[in-house]
């Protein structure tokens, strides 16, 4: 992993019983590509790097659980437009827990989304200069 700037996503793990699914729906929505974690994988563990179109190195995540623990995802995503990414998610099979896309001068357009499993993340845009 390269060295983030500070205040910038560094990692991030999404934890599930079906990281296949969870491959598909973050693959298809961000564009993100997935790799087995070699010393995850020797030691027996489901754990699946994932990298950003053009990133040099991965960012984060993917624990496949085996239904021994649960579920779990938060982190935020900036994106060009939160409406059309919502509209995206719920084409995917994800849901829109709640859209904030007028939240005064200043603010970032933001949502809070679940993925199929119903895991919950956030989607953003800053504001506009």
């Amino acid at each position: 992993m390269s060295n983030p700037t500070p205040g910038t996503l560094a990692w991030f793990e999404v934890a599930t019983s079906d990281p296949g699914g969870a491959e598909k729906f973050y693959g298809s929505l961000f564009d993100w590509s997935f790799a087995a974690d070699g010393p995850a994988a020797s030691g027996g563990m489901d754990y699946r790097n994932i990298k950003a179109s053009g990133a040099d190195g991965p960012m984060g995540g993917i624990f496949g659980t085996r239904g021994e623990a649960p579920g779990h995802a938060v982190f935020y995503i900036l994106v060009a437009d939160v409406e059309a990414t919502c509209a995206d998610a719920e084409q995917l099979g994800g849901s829109v827990v709640s859209k904030h896309l007028d939240p005064g001068p200043g603010a970032p357009t933001f949502a809070y989304l679940r993925d199929p499993a119903g895991n919950k993340f956030g989607v953003f845009s800053p504001p506009a200069a």
